[in-house]
């Protein structure tokens, strides 16, 4: 299982804090959008990886979205935070609070 993945020329590891740019349409409109969160899965092989990114909203209520990497919806990943993690999924902080996040994973 792989711990780094490149997408649109940026190298992003598991446990990164990473802003996702993503372009969508809405009615006869496109809209653009950026979901910042921690990258907690890689999944899949050659061009059809997906990546996970999780996020808290204000209510410490959790959100995840999957992104296919090849998705023409993607305009750009940028890295916020780098993170040193032992493993290659981190759906453990699912059970976590933000605080306990900060601690244990974006140290």
């Amino acid at each position: 299982m792989a711990n780094n993945i490149i997408v649109k020329d940026v190298e992003c590891k598991i446990g990164d804090t990473i802003k996702v740019h993503y372009s969508f349409k809405e009615g006869d409109k496109f809209k653009k959008q950026i979901f910042q969160g921690i990258l907690i899965a890689i999944k899949g092989k050659g061009n059809n990886r997906m990546i996970t990114v999780r996020k808290l909203s204000h209510d410490n209520l959790g959100v995840e979205r999957i992104y296919p990497i090849i998705s023409p919806n993607i305009e750009k990943i940028s890295i916020d935070k780098h993170a040193n993690v032992r493993r290659s999924k981190l759906y453990y902080i699912r059970q976590l609070s933000e605080s306990e996040i900060r601690d244990r994973v974006l140290s």
